[in-house]
């Protein structure tokens, strides 16, 4: 299966630098064990939250006070092996393009065997508060994307 996204699988893989590991509890799962296919992008949103974080973006976000925060735009999944329960998967995300206002994030899930169960893709826009706008990326929040990426 070839997504649209991952040009050259390898290059792709290569790109990720950050991950959280998941483990599958029974309530995310369907009467066969595995898992329902809505959960990955909970998934999705736990790793990318993690993910900023750790570079420092979230803490400017949930200032009450601050001016600017993250929207997810479109975001999708493609699923290439099953996930059953008491698994755990570890999540990569990585910022993949960077825009004027916007990231193209880029996610892809391996199980315990090291095998690649499903991958995905999103953009986040930066916007104002006030305005609904998106509001342009510094140079150093461009920055701190690039440094757990390799883009």
């Amino acid at each position: 299966m070839k997504q649209s996204y991952i040009k050259d699988f390898e290059e792709w893989e290569a790109g990720f630098r950050y991950s959280v590991p998941i483990k599958v509890r029974f309530s995310e799962t369907d009467m066969f064990g595995h898992l329902n296919n809505t959960v990955t992008f909970a998934y999705f949103e736990q790793a990318r939250i993690d993910y900023l974080q750790e570079l420092g973006l979230m803490n400017d976000w949930l200032d009450p006070s601050g001016e600017r925060i993250p929207v997810v735009a479109d975001l999708q999944c493609d699923y290439r092996k099953q996930v059953f329960f008491d698994e755990t998967v570890n999540v990569y995300v990585k910022a993949d393009s960077i825009g004027k206002s916007s990231v193209e994030i880029h996610y892809m899930a391996k199980n315990e065997k090291g095998e690649v169960v499903f991958t995905g893709r999103g953009a986040m826009v930066q916007i104002s508060k006030k305005t609904g706008s998106g509001v342009a990326w510094t140079e150093e929040e461009k920055d701190l994307f690039r440094a757990k990426t390799r883009i």
